[in-house]
This record gives C-alpha cells, structure tokens and sequence, in this order.
C-alpha cells in the first residue's frame, strides 16, 4: 500500500510525475502546472548565482516563508535528523528495528505536522 503521509515501518520511494506527454505528432502536450513548474525552475536557475540554491531549495525555502521562525528551524534541524535516523533504520539489527523505526516515524510525522 502506498500513502503520502508517514507510516511505522514504511520504506520510502522516490516517485517523479511525468511532466508532459508527447503526441505521435511528436509535439509536447504540457499542462499549466508543468508550465508553472518550469517557469520556476528557470527563475531559480536565473537567481542561482545570488541565492546558491536549486529549484527544490528554492521551492523548499518559498513554502517554508509562511512559517514561524521557530518552526523553520524545527524543519531545519529535520532535514539533518530524518537522513541520519533512515540511515540508522537500514543499519539497525532486528532486535533494535522497530525502535528506530518509531524514532523515524515520529521525526516524519513531525515534519508533516509542521508543514515543512
């Protein structure tokens, strides 16, 4: 079962949306969200030099404006804690796994819960 929103013991996947699909014609058929989308990365890819962020960091850093400061840092300091504690979920031995996984359940779904 796949869900967007965090589970005890879930695996996380990588899922990309296509981003247009092309007629036999060979013409690209794009909606207006992917217009939008790529509008924005090109903005970010223009403002790179001055911000030194990507079209995610920059996606990243837009959404989390809205935000109080102290829940930005909260986001901050997840974004080093959720790679650490899935790194320590792969590594962990069976008798340890659901711990980490709990550990790591608690750090997504405060992620979630703030908005991050």
């Amino acid at each position: 079962m796949y869900s967007d929103s965090p589970c005890l013991g879930a695996e996380k996947i990588n899922v990309t949306p296509t981003r247009g699909m092309n007629k036999s014609t060979g013409h690209e058929l794009v909606g207006s969200d992917v217009r939008i989308e790529k509008q924005r990365e090109n903005m970010a890819e223009a403002i790179k030099p001055i911000t030194g962020m990507n079209a995610k960091q920059v996606e990243t850093f837009g959404r989390r404006m809205k935000l109080s400061a102290e829940a930005q840092k909260e986001c901050k300091a997840l974004d080093r804690q959720i790679p650490v504690a899935e790194q320590d979920e792969k590594q962990s031995k069976p008798a340890n796994l659901s711990q980490s996984q709990a550990e790591l359940f608690t750090l997504r779904q405060h992620y979630r819960e703030l908005g991050c």
